[in-house]
């Protein structure tokens, strides 16, 4: 028997009319829709994202929401990873194809690179769509140029000491998950003498998004700040 593929799909920053063509056609006909919740009891955003495109299938398809836990713990993690890579394989065992939905890019900080890996050891082939990325999206949103001719951006996964050490060498900083340190945030960023626009965006693409041009005040998790230094 032949055995499915596995395929991220990158899903964007949250509205579902920037997926890519190629995306929307694969969650269409694709066996298997893979996504990942934070919790039991609470939804999968990534799939809420792709429903309407779900909801235009003419026939059925198997969903199946492994737990992606917000925790620190390495250890329990691998746990939950081995635990959905093993869910996984058994749907490509038996020749499903299997969508794995994400939000933004499947490449960029995802947990897909985590199942994905696990799946690839075991023989099985992995596809992958990207997806537009949240801080792509945010910039849109802002109506702001991340890049322009020589400079440097650079993609900060979270607050901690290296941001204080490569601050000098960029010109635009995409810092995400800025609503967990805010206030150390704020303190490294002030202490570089050279202007700079600020723009944080929250909850890019959903309904509620909203646009700051300054640091973010609250912490609500979908938040990401871009700093923009000027020569």
């Amino acid at each position: 028997m032949k055995k499915g593929t596995l395929i991220g799909i990158g899903v964007g920053p949250g509205d579902a009319e920037l997926l890519t063509v190629k995306a929307a056609k694969m969650l269409k006909k694709v066996d298997v829709i893979c996504a990942p919740k934070s919790a039991p009891s609470k939804p999968s955003l990534a799939l809420s994202i792709v429903q309407v495109y779900l909801d235009e299938r003419n026939d059925d398809y198997e969903l199946i929401e492994p737990l992606f836990p917000m925790i620190e713990d390495e250890k329990v993690l691998h746990d939950y990873w081995d635990d959905a890579a093993g869910l996984v394989a058994r749907k490509l065992d038996h020749g499903l194809d299997v969508a794995f939905v994400t939000l933004g890019d499947p490449t960029i900080y995802s947990t897909f690179s985590y199942i994905s890996s696990r799946i690839e050891v075991q023989g099985f082939q992995v596809e992958i769509i990207p997806g537009i990325t949240s801080f792509t999206g945010c910039a849109a949103a802002a109506g702001i140029s991340l890049g322009e001719k020589d400079e440097i951006i650079m993609i900060v996964p979270k607050v901690d000491e290296r941001l204080e050490s490569i601050l000098k060498y960029g010109d635009t900083f995409v810092v995400m998950k800025t609503s967990r340190h805010l206030d150390e945030l704020e303190k490294i960023v002030n202490k570089d003498q050279r202007d700079k626009e600020i723009i944080s965006v929250q909850n890019c693409g959903l309904d509620d998004e909203l646009i700051f041009k300054d640091f973010v005040k609250d912490k609500k998790y979908l938040s990401t700040t871009i700093l923009k230094f000027k020569k």
